[in-house]
């Protein structure tokens, strides 16, 4: 494989599994007769998250640990990513997290929508980067609009702030997010 140079860091695990519990849980999607194509581990491993795990906003910065959201059976979409990437890897594949938004329209049957977002993006030989949604069982690119894409998930921060001034003078902020579909005639016009 001529790539390999270039995505070897995303086959080596991250975070510690120190008795083999996150590995376990990757195996339970092999196929213990036959050989497993590559896409019912992927897609299975996609919407057994989506429809086992219970999601569960957390204001605190960053991830929690793959292990922590196994045993707990619940976690936010960064949370969800990592778990998917660190079995993955486990498992001999390459993956990535990948930060960014979930393009909702008028249709608002996506957890995330509005705000920002994370997945996962799993290399395949041949087809490259293939994106994968735990949160919402999404597979491929549909309403996944990518922002940062990082090894591991403390290299692609999410949109964050502070505030420096007297506390009495603070009275909160709002950020919302819409993102559009823009036609090739709206992005040579604003180029020009």
């Amino acid at each position: 494989m001529e790539e390999f140079p270039d995505i070897v860091q995303f086959f080596r695990p991250q975070y510690s599994d120190p008795d083999g519990e996150l590995s376990a849980w990757a195996r339970n999607f092999l196929d213990a007769e036959a050989p497993t194509p590559t896409f019912n581990i992927l897609s299975g491993m996609t919407y057994r998250i989506r429809e086992a795990f219970a999601y569960r906003k957390r204001h605190e910065r960053g991830t929690q640990h793959p292990l922590d959201t196994l045993q707990t059976g619940s976690g936010t979409c960064r949370d969800y990513a990592l778990l998917m990437i660190e079995a993955l890897r486990r498992l001999g594949m390459a993956a990535r997290f990948v930060s960014g938004y979930l393009f909702t329209g008028d249709d608002h049957r996506h957890l995330g929508g509005g705000s920002t977002h994370a997945w996962v993006q799993v290399y395949l030989p041949s087809a490259g980067w293939i994106e994968f949604d735990p949160t919402n069982g999404i597979i491929g690119t549909r309403d996944l609009v990518r922002v940062a894409v990082a090894r591991d998930p403390r290299q692609a921060i999410p949109l964050h702030g502070f505030y420096l001034g007297s506390a009495e003078a603070f009275a909160g902020m709002e950020v919302n997010i819409k993102v559009a579909s823009v036609d090739r005639a709206q992005c040579a016009q604003a180029a020009s």
